[in-house]
């Protein structure tokens, strides 16, 4: 089988029928035309499209369907809920998932500053976590506020 080469060009502006020409005595044969432009709208579609983060506690079904909760990402969120509860700085909640061995979702340690952009989610989530029979011995260790 004979070896073909190729070579693609990029042109500023169109072709001319004497560039076309040269090619053709020069031995090249033309096999395709690319043709490009603005998409109408493109750059319309490129801001509307947002990419949203998985919210934490959940994760995306086995069967692809929806999201389902994450028992893992749950444990940390009541563990996180517990000590916070009890009045523990970050740091020392931080300190605790670390012993624990929980790591973040990308894999690193615990910081205060990663919990405390987790706080929103905390307070999203915190009433589903914990079931009425749960809640109800929480409950009983809340400091009682006057």
């Amino acid at each position: 089988m004979a070896q073909k080469e190729r070579i693609r060009e990029t042109l500023s502006g169109l072709p001319t029928l004497e560039h076309l020409v040269e090619r053709v005595e020069a031995g090249w044969k033309l096999v395709a035309i690319d043709w490009e432009r603005e998409a109408a709208g493109a750059a319309e579609s490129r801001e509307k499209q947002v990419v949203e983060e998985i919210p934490y506690g959940l994760r995306v079904a086995d069967d692809c369907t929806g999201l389902v909760e994450s028992q893992t990402e749950r444990q940390i969120i009541i563990t996180a809920l517990d000590m916070i509860v009890e009045d523990c700085p970050l740091s020392q909640v931080a300190a605790e998932l670390n012993r624990l061995g929980h790591t973040t979702r990308d894999g690193n340690a615990w910081t205060p500053s990663a919990l405390f952009t987790l706080l929103p989610r905390m307070i999203q989530v915190g009433p589903k976590v914990f079931r009425s029979e749960e809640w109800e011995t929480r409950k009983k260790r809340l400091p009682r506020v006057v």
